[in-house]
């Protein structure tokens, strides 16, 4: 064998490694990676710049501007939700959305790592065909100003939260438990 069909072999043998990056379970890891990257950079420069109360904008304003700009690249429907939302109106689950994160909450207290925690199935709903996609959002240290129990959240913070969110429900966290989740809804073939 000469060394250019060793080459040709190799890259050959790469081919199925190169095609398994570009499934729809990689591409929307990527996607909620990138969210989860670009809102948590975001936080904390807010948070350093301005105490936790300029948090609240981010997750506010920014958040849901990211996930969208997310989803209008793409074509899918790019998302945070949680059980315990802030926003209705941005953050309720569908019913598969639901039970994925009640079964998060239930790894979570099985001790599960939260680092890890996602979901993915394709599945047929009355609209048609969907790759559907979920990665947990574990509450971090950050997360307490905001999201903490009673004695955790600064007076300020709550008074914003109370204007901003009069119907929250996304307090009483601590860290370890999940937050929430980035979801992913892509139509199929």
């Amino acid at each position: 064998m000469n060394s250019l069909s060793g080459v040709m072999i190799m890259v050959l043998a790469a081919l199925p490694a190169l095609a398994a990056e570009d499934t729809p379970l990689q591409q929307s890891r990527t996607v909620a990676t990138s969210l989860m990257q670009q809102l948590g950079a975001e936080l904390k420069q807010a948070i350093s710049a301005n105490g936790a109360e300029a948090a609240i904008k981010v997750c506010k304003n920014i958040a849901p501007d990211l996930a969208s700009k997310l989803s209008i690249e793409r074509g899918w429907r790019v998302t945070r939700v949680s059980l315990k939302t802030r926003n209705p109106l941005l953050g309720t689950p569908d019913a598969w959305e639901q039970q994925r994160l009640e079964e998060f909450d239930a790894h979570a207290a099985n001790g599960a790592a939260l680092d890890t925690m996602e979901f993915s199935e394709s599945v047929t709903e009355p609209g048609g065909r969907y790759f559907r996609y979920m990665k947990a959002l574990p509450v971090q240290p950050l997360c307490l100003a905001c999201h903490g129990g009673e004695e955790q959240i600064p007076a300020s913070v709550k008074a914003t939260l109370s204007r901003q969110y009069p119907h929250d429900r996304a307090t009483g966290y601590v860290v370890g438990q999940v937050r929430g989740a980035i979801s992913v809804k892509r139509p199929l073939p």
